[in-house]
């Protein structure tokens, strides 16, 4: 009888022994994950905390996070300087605009890579995966000869037009998940009587919207945040874009942080959001990825 309970006895010992090494690995793993965080985000922290302190209290030493007393004349000075709000709406606009039709395009040719076979149809994706290892510096002065001739700079429509042509990325990730949907659906619609394009709207689109997140979120914030090709290809002010306002209002703001950060943080917000409306659909997607293998 002894004998037995020594043996339970060792056996819960090594179960606690075993819990207990579990435990330790994942509290390590979540102070590493904490000490990240918070080394990602005490930059941005401290950025906010002066886009909202007055003139007087920035640089002090030590660093204030939190200001004393808040203001939101920072904020105010940034929207109407420098045609700020105006570059924020064009950006919005043309980063919003040139997404949607990134994702169109770059779905339904992604469609068509994965769930038919044509001559060719190898040599033409690897070929545009294969734009995507040129620099893009390599080729502004082509794109920027080829986008004269067709009238497309200076203008906010040719802003959408060739950010919405970089779609090689969302068409790689695309691709892959219309591969993993089942070949049994696509024979049941076609048989329903659906062709190729209702097949796509009505099965393939509404079964992807984990990827097409993620592709939209990829595809905003390159959009949000381009300014080679912007300020190559854009000479009225009217037109400028948020990253181009951003470099012009720093030059014109150097020492003022608290309005340059405040601007900063404006420019922020927007990426933020996209992030926080997709970010469920994000999650998914990368979970079936994993699960999809």
């Amino acid at each position: 009888m002894s004998a037995i309970h020594s043996t339970h006895l060792v056996q819960g010992r090594s179960r606690f022994r075993i819990t207990a090494g579990q435990v330790a690995r994942r509290a390590a793993v979540y102070l590493v994950l904490i000490a990240g965080l918070a080394v990602f985000l005490t930059p941005f922290a401290y950025m906010v905390g002066i886009s909202f302190m007055p003139q007087a209290y920035i640089l002090s030493t030590p660093p204030i996070f939190i200001p004393p007393h808040p203001t939101f004349d920072n904020y105010i000075a940034a929207w109407n300087g420098n045609n700020f709000g105006k570059a924020f709406l064009n950006s919005v606009m043309v980063a919003t605009s040139a997404t949607v039709l990134n994702l169109l395009l770059a779905s339904s040719l992604a469609f068509g890579f994965a769930r038919y076979r044509f001559p060719g149809r190898n040599v033409l994706f690897y070929g545009m995966l294969g734009t995507m290892m040129v620099p893009s510096l390599v080729l502004i002065i082509p794109q920027f000869v080829l986008a004269s001739h067709l009238h497309l700079t200076n203008s906010r429509f040719g802003l959408i037009v060739v950010y919405a042509s970089g779609m090689a990325f969302s068409v790689f990730l695309l691709r892959g998940f219309f591969e993993e949907l089942p070949q049994e659906l696509f024979d049941a619609a076609s048989i329903d009587g659906c062709g190729i394009i209702r097949s796509f709207f009505r099965i393939g689109l509404p079964l992807a919207r984990p990827a097409i997140a993620a592709a939209a979120i990829f595809s905003f914030f390159g959009n949000w945040d381009e300014f080679t090709w912007a300020i190559t290809s854009l000479n009225d002010t009217s037109l400028y874009t948020l990253p181009i306002a951003i470099q012009q209002f720093q030059q014109a703001n150097g020492t003022q942080w608290g309005i340059v950060f405040a601007a900063t943080t404006i420019a922020v917000l927007p990426v933020i959001l996209v992030f926080a409306i997709f970010q469920r659909q994000f999650i998914r997607g990368v979970a079936a990825g994993a699960v999809k293998g």
